[in-house]
């Protein structure tokens, strides 16, 4: 009987050693939980109570920046026409959009000012060259003004097909700075259908630069073709870059071409005209 109780106290023993602790739910303060919980839904409700007394109609448009093109009236006549919702609840960035859609309107941007108003500051386009008959380029190579009821005539006249405005106006501001520095302004500036390069100067003088090795042949002329330009620009009526080891000048008169020519200016026929020039 002894031996027995010994043997069970035993498996008792083993039994406890193989069991597992068993999950116990961690205890929730329901109070606590109920106070937090109750505590978010007040300041939610203040913070609701708060916008929608801020919420209040808006009363004034302010306007900022340089008018010269834009109209005010026309900016605030936007804001009004696609204002919707208050103060607070006000799409700000729709009446930017809104805004930038005007004629001569580059950038604009739309803030809230206490208690019921908008300042709207408007930054206008800088044109920077005409294009074609009445379009007008800013200072990107964009297209801005497709007819134009007023097209500056001092801004240089640029052309090309359809869809080439901003190659035709990288090209221009490129060139136009450096030929500055050698006395020459740049009038105007032709991309043909071709794929030709044409450019004319304020002294009245033509370059032919063509649809090949561009980069090459401008380079060319700015450091050889210019210099002979400045010294002799009322004798000569064009020069053509498209050789490969040279230019031609075209004289406006015969007593011009008779006259001595710079030792950089060579006979057309002693150049080789690149094929497809």
């Amino acid at each position: 009987m002894s031996r027995f109780a010994d043997w069970l106290s035993l498996r008792r023993k083993n039994r406890k050693r193989v069991e597992r602790k068993r999950f116990e739910l961690p205890q929730v303060n329901w109070a606590r939980l109920g106070s937090a919980l109750v505590g978010v839904a007040a300041v939610a409700g203040l913070a609701l109570s708060l916008a929608f007394a801020l919420n209040r109609p808006v009363r004034m448009v302010e306007m900022a920046g340089s008018f010269q093109r834009v109209q005010p009236a026309d900016v605030e006549r936007v804001v009004r026409g696609r204002l919707t919702g208050g103060f607070v609840t006000a799409d700000l960035d729709a009446l930017q959009s809104a805004i930038e859609e005007l004629p001569w309107v580059d950038r604009a941007r739309v803030l809230r000012r206490w208690p019921d108003g908008l300042q709207v500051q408007v930054t206008e386009q800088v044109a920077a060259a005409r294009w074609g008959a009445s379009g007008l380029l800013n200072t990107r190579g964009e297209l801005f003004v497709g007819h134009a009821r007023h097209v500056p005539p001092e801004l240089p006249q640029l052309a090309g097909p359809q869809g080439t405005e901003a190659q035709v106006a990288s090209l221009y501001f490129q060139i136009h700075p450096r030929l500055l520095e050698a006395g020459l302004r740049v009038t105007s500036l032709r991309l043909d259908a071709r794929g030709a390069w044409e450019l004319d100067l304020a002294n009245g003088v033509t370059v032919r630069l063509g649809r090949k090795q561009l980069e090459s042949r401008v380079e060319r002329f700015i450091a050889v073709g210019a210099p002979v330009v400045a010294a002799r620009a009322n004798d000569i009526a064009y020069v053509d870059m498209r050789y490969s080891n040279g230019f031609s000048v075209g004289w406006r008169t015969a007593a011009a071409a008779n006259a001595s020519a710079p030792p950089t200016v060579q006979p057309a026929m002693q150049l080789d005209l690149d094929q497809d020039a």
